[in-house]
């Protein structure tokens, strides 16, 4: 019996429906044999199907690649081992578990293709597994086996084939059973977050179904031993039992992972013989009450609620808000929050078995077959209809949530806003009433009736979110919210008023007031930020002027950045911190400018506070209001703003513009202290900078008569001569002789400014001695520089010292240079005797001595020997020179062994001389040229290590 892996079709075409079609639809799976198929079992996991023929083989199909099919067969023969009763395949499709009908139980993994006997599990009819929650794929880790006889085994099976080498099961053990011996119809094993060791255990009979929760044991890597032994012992489970009989085709069904984050929790369903027992998986609280809560909050759907059905319930599968339920060959869909029947169908003729359903729980496709057929249950949009559900039970959260188009939404929020608008629940009812259609007159008129003014403020607001942007009708909702908000302020102060003004009122009632007046403020202060832009500029301060609502109205201009209203009124009032307040909340570089001059008169310090922390002014801007401040102001340098402001804009911004060096100077220069220190200070830091106008600051310090700073701008400028002139103009020769030290890199500059000076100095000292041991300062001058300015009538007594010290100093000095040429005399003798040595230096070389480079011996073929004794072959040390050379070198040596190639005589000789004097210019291993190969391996990788190994 061959599978044809090309007929098989899982993704066949889907009709084309119009937007109500129907959530459930069954579509056949094309399966062709050569022979009819004989289905025993089917299971499909991880979209893998599993196929268990009466035969004994078990086809494995990947959904996402048809052609792969594997065909496998039993190990032993169906008379041995009877017919396959069940097959159980883990969601992750890796491990997969086989029963038959004698007791005989099989294991295969998804990348084997030989299935194992379960030796530990003889005899032992499987009726569900629960499988570890941490879905591996190597082995099963610790699963739960439910037996007909009702035990639940624990075993732990190995997948890889390595395992052939040990036992298949590491263990086996009964670790619960049923009290009444009933059968183990279903099973289920998860963990609750944020507890790893934490274990819920579902157990389902066809009369009972339990719920555990509790710590399992855990061992090391190398314990192999149960984990739920104890649990079972030590923890009590909470049971939901039904006393009505018991079915025979009790199961237990789990719905694949949700996708609603936020109602994760995943859906239970129990198949008995009064329908079908269905709940949510709680996950809170993680205590043993947990299955109290999820039985509390679970409800029975019974089968006389299908009045069409004939036959009973014998499967059943969950969607995430569906119950997929098998009658005979009757497949039905019941939404399981309100019951109803969303989908019947007969899946095939009346008389051909149906052998159950099963879900991917991984890929959420849910499946139905029969003894030769295949077929898939499809399921679109299955929420669609749920916002209707929780809308019809008062769910108006849930509805919202599970609306999807804006119809389905606004009827949610009409239905919802009536619905507190009837339980008088005004201030809830209005933002629902302002996301909705409902009409805006009919909805304004029910809290203004009813005098709900909060309602109302609340309703415009929600209501303004939702009209269109730069409508008539936005301006029109937001200038009355502005009415209704002040409206809103005058009564809550009317209202704190009257509470102040009676002495028996209660400060409860004070308080309460204060607070909610405190609120509406910020609530207003809230609506101005965001929908400022809605509000007409001249209407809007008309409603707060008529109110009289001052603050408000501040706040208003303040928030749409009319700050010439702002700062002219609190300049109109006297009030500089206020207009200082605003002020230093503004960016725009116009306000700092029209407001600077009277602020700079009225609070100066504030004032340059405030500027210092604008880095977008451009203080040339400031100067006029920096100008007239100074004019009036009678303080100090060290105290002067505009001095201050100038200095931070120079200093920390690095301000080049010669504007703001020229007014530091203007103030500094003028100021009536005739103190020239900090100017001073600012020209010498500033020297050679050209940071400022050097005409501008000689004329201002000429014009206030400061000559220190007069000198210093003339030595920046390079006029050493004038600034010494002008130092010795004023008597200030000590200064003239500062200056006069400055030009050190012009010797001719500086004698001649220092002879000045030793004019003025000669001509004004009573002492000619004294001021020749001044001028000792320069040592330029020399004696006889300085005679010309002694007068006539000066005795040579008075410098005789000086004139002999001279003559010293000439007599020293050509000695010197005597000894200087007997040296290069002697130095000259020396090169010529060496030059006449060179022609007879000669080197020794032993015989079998060795190239250093190749290592073979140097006297086979032309070498060179340097002085240090290394010696290498000619053509060695060519190719060494040029692969460690530069690339100018490289191709010079290149060029001229081509040229020797192609000239002969005294070309030939030439060109080789020259190639000798480039490769042999210096010793490859102890020169420059070794030096500069100093991050070269020491070994490099193409030789044998082995040799170097210690």
């Amino acid at each position: 019996m061959a599978f044809d892996p090309a007929a098989f079709n899982p993704a066949a075409g889907f009709t084309d429906f119009a937007d109500l079609a129907p959530i459930f639809h069954l579509e056949q799976v094309q399966l062709q044999f050569q022979v009819a198929a004989d289905f025993a079992a089917v299971q499909v996991a991880n979209n893998v199907i599993i196929l268990a023929l009466v035969s004994g083989r078990i086809l494995r199909i990947d959904l996402a690649n048809p052609q792969d099919v594997d065909d496998i067969d039993l190990p032993k023969r169906a008379s041995e081992i009877g017919t396959i009763r069940k097959v159980f395949l883990d969601p992750t499709a890796s491990h997969l578990i086989i029963s038959t009908s004698h007791g005989e139980n099989f294991y295969l993994h998804s990348r084997s293709t030989r299935p194992r006997h379960l030796s530990r599990l003889k005899n032992v009819h499987i009726e569900c597994i629960a499988w570890s929650p941490a879905l591996p794929s190597t082995s099963t880790r610790e699963i739960l086996v439910g037996a007909q006889d009702g035990c639940v085994y624990e075993t732990y099976i190995e997948g890889l084939e390595e395992s052939f080498m040990r036992r298949e099961e590491k263990y086996c053990k009964v670790v619960y059973k049923t009290a009444d011996g009933q059968p183990v119809t279903g099973l289920w094993v998860d963990m609750l977050p944020g507890k790893p060791d934490l274990r819920r255990v579902i157990l389902t009979t066809p009369s009972a179904i339990m719920h555990w929760v509790g710590k399992i044991q855990r061992y090391g890597h190398a314990d192999i031993a149960s984990i739920f032994a104890k649990y079972f012992e030590s923890e009590g489970p909470s049971i939901q039992d039904f006393k009505n009989g018991s079915s025979p085709y009790s199961m237990l069904s789990i719905s694949p992972e949700s996708t609603d984050d936020e109602d994760p929790a995943r859906i239970f369903a129990w198949l008995t013989a009064s329908g079908v027992y269905h709940g949510k998986l709680l996950i809170q609280p993680t205590t043993s009450e947990l299955g109290t809560h999820v039985f509390s909050t679970s409800k029975l759907f019974s089968k006389a609620a299908i009045p069409t059905m004939k036959s009973p319930i014998t499967s059943l599968a969950l969607t995430e808000y569906h119950v997929i339920i098998l009658c005979g060959t009757d497949i039905y869909a019941v939404n399981r929050l309100d019951d109803s029947i969303v989908f019947q169908e007969a899946v095939v003729d009346a008389g051909t078995k149906v052998l159950g359903l099963c879900s991917d729980v991984k890929k959420s496709t849910f499946w139905v077959f029969t003894t030769s057929e295949i077929f898939e249950l499809v399921v679109s949009d299955e929420d669609r209809d749920l916002w209707r559900i929780h809308l019809t039970d008062k769910n108006f959260d849930d509805a919202m949530r599970f609306a999807k188009t804006l119809a389905q939404k606004d009827q949610v929020a009409v239905a919802h806003g009536d619905y507190l608008v009837a339980h008088g629940k005004y201030v809830e009812a209005a933002p629902v009433y302002g996301k909705s259609s409902k009409s805006f007159e009919e909805v304004a008129l029910i809290f203004l009736e009813n005098g709900e003014q909060d309602a109302l403020r609340t309703y415009l607001l929600a209501k303004l979110m939702t009209l269109a942007p730069y409508s008539m009708q936005r301006i029109m909702v937001a200038s009355w919210l502005v009415e209704v908000f002040m409206s809103r302020l005058n009564s809550l102060e009317d209202q704190l008023s009257t509470i102040t003004s009676h002495a028996h009122a209660s400060s409860t009632s004070h308080e309460a007031l204060q607070a909610q007046l405190s609120r509406v403020e910020e609530e207003y202060q809230l609506f101005v930020n965001k929908y400022k832009g809605d509000l007409d500029r001249k209407t809007t301060y008309e409603i707060i002027s008529s109110h009289g609502r001052q603050q408000e109205l501040l706040y208003y201009a303040n928030s749409i950045q009319d700050y010439s209203y702002v700062l002219a009124y609190w300049v109109q009032r006297g009030k500089w911190l206020g207009a200082l307040d605003v002020l230093k909340r503004q960016t725009d570089p116009e306000m700092f400018y029209q407001y600077s001059s009277v602020l700079m008169a009225n609070v100066p310090m504030e004032t340059v506070d405030i500027l210092m922390r604008q880095s977008n002014l451009k203080p040339r801007n400031l100067i006029p209001a920096l100008l007239n401040y100074n004019k009036f102001a009678s303080v100090p340098l060290n105290q002067n703003q505009a001095v201050r402001y100038l200095l931070y804009v120079i200093h920390q911004l690095g301000s080049q513009d010669a504007a703001v060096h020229n007014t530091l100077i203007s103030i500094y220069a003028s100021h009536p202290s005739q103190d020239e220190q900090q100017l001073l200070q600012y020209l010498e830091a500033h020297t050679g900078d050209s940071q400022y106008d050097s005409d501008f600051a000689l004329r201002l310090c000429i014009q206030h008569g400061h000559v220190q700073s007069c000198v210093h701008i003339y030595s920046s400028m390079g006029q050493y001569a004038d600034a010494v002139e002008l130092a010795l103009k004023h008597g200030n020769v000590e200064l003239a002789s500062i200056v006069a030290d400055r030009p050190e890199d012009d010797p001719p500059l500086r004698k001649k400014l220092w002879l000045s000076v030793a004019k003025k100095v000669i001509t004004q000292s009573d002492s000619i001695k004294n001021a020749i041991e001044f001028l000792k300062r320069c040592e330029l001058l020399k004696i006889e520089d300085l005679i010309p300015f002694f007068p006539d009538f000066v005795v040579i007594d008075d410098f005789k010292e000086e004139i002999c010290t001279a003559l010293e100093d000439y007599s020293h000095n050509i000695d010197q240079l005597k000894k200087e040429m007997d040296e290069s005399a002697r130095t000259a003798e020396h090169i010529r005797s060496d030059i006449a040595s060179l022609d007879r230096r000669y080197a020794i070389v032993e015989p079998g001595e060795r190239c250093y480079v190749c290592q073979y011996p140097l006297l086979s073929r032309q070498f060179f020997v340097f002085p240090c004794q290394h010696a290498f072959h000619s053509d060695c040390l060519t190719t060494e020179v040029i692969k460690h050379s530069g690339v100018g070198k490289s191709r010079k040596i290149d060029d001229l062994q081509n040229h020797i190639q192609n000239v002969a005589g005294k070309k030939r000789e030439k060109a080789i001389e020259e190639v000798d004097n480039l490769i042999a210019s210096e010793c490859i291993l102890c020169s420059e040229f070794a030096i500069k190969r100093i991050d070269e391996p020491f070994v490099l990788p193409t030789e044998d290590l082995a040799e170097w190994a210690v």
